[in-house]
């Protein structure tokens, strides 16, 4: 998927707002469960919200790279140890601006 405008970030940021995290990564780290349940959420609802675990940024930055790269989905921002990503649906629900 391209990269996000900054609009179109920012747009996300407001759509992710009151949302709930649909997956969190624990202890065990970034495992193929975690991974599937984050696959069933971006499917059923486009953009997400992931609860990380560690207090290490560098990690959490790590964890961000590799559910991107084997979505298919684009980081929106992480905050604290909350991690927001998109991957648009066959048939989006969410329109992007421009």
């Amino acid at each position: 998927m391209k990269p996000l405008t900054p609009a179109q970030r920012q747009f996300l940021k407001g759509l992710a707002h009151n949302r709930q995290p649909v997956a969190m990564i624990g202890n065990q780290g970034l495992t193929a469960a975690v991974l599937k349940e984050i696959e069933r959420g971006l499917d059923a609802h486009e953009l997400i919200k992931i609860k990380a675990a560690s207090d290490e940024l560098d990690t959490r930055r790590a964890w961000l790279e590799e559910i991107c790269s084997s979505t298919g989905a684009v980081p929106v921002q992480q905050i604290g140890k909350i991690l927001v990503i998109y991957r648009a649906a066959a048939k989006p629900v969410i329109v992007l601006p421009a």
